[in-house]
């Protein structure tokens, strides 16, 4: 156990493959491979070689889209701030663009404040603790519970269909609780 190792040592780098019917070549396309000087490194250098050009060729289009349309943006941005420069007197691009900045900032506090304010009016009028102590038919089942569990203090799963009705009640309330939020 362990002595020998588990992947096989190649003996020679020759494979022959044995077929059911023999295949026959021509002695032209036998002549023509031996003679030929291109091997398995030449021919995969020169794949890497063909891949390497197109990948060159593709990056510089690219490159010359990006600057293009970079170069196009700026003219915009140059344009719309000539344009902007004189719409503001004596206050620039920069001057322009606070401006809109504070304003905008302003009207997202002023939203969020309200959304806020609405959302404490909505938890404020729901006082859900006192509706479930409130409401008789879960006070009740509870009650019930409690009395059977007291009763059958050694066999607690005698107790499953006051559990079950209980259930049912808190459901109930439940049902009404969503039905009241998601309006």
């Amino acid at each position: 156990m362990g002595q020998t190792s588990s992947k096989a040592t190649p003996s020679s780098t020759q494979h022959v493959f044995s077929s059911e019917t023999p295949v026959r070549f021509s002695q032209e396309l036998v002549d023509a491979l031996q003679a030929s000087p291109e091997t398995d490194s030449t021919r995969s250098k020169d794949l890497e070689m063909h891949i390497q050009s197109r990948v060159t060729a593709e990056l510089a289009r690219l490159s010359e889209s990006a600057s293009a349309t970079l170069s196009s943006l700026q003219e915009r941005i140059s344009s719309s701030d000539s344009s902007s420069n004189q719409s503001v007197p004596g206050g620039g691009f920069d001057h322009a663009a606070k401006v809109e900045g504070d304003s905008r900032r302003n009207l997202g506090r002023e939203s969020v404040q309200r959304e806020i304010d609405s959302l404490k009016q909505k938890l404020g009028s729901r006082k859900v603790r006192e509706e479930v102590t409130q409401d008789e038919g879960v006070e009740k089942a509870r009650d019930e519970v409690v009395k059977c569990l007291r009763i059958n203090d050694r066999k607690p799963l005698d107790c499953w269909s006051e559990v079950e009705a209980f259930r049912r009640e808190v459901g109930r309330l439940e049902k009404g609780y969503l039905g009241r939020v998601l309006e």
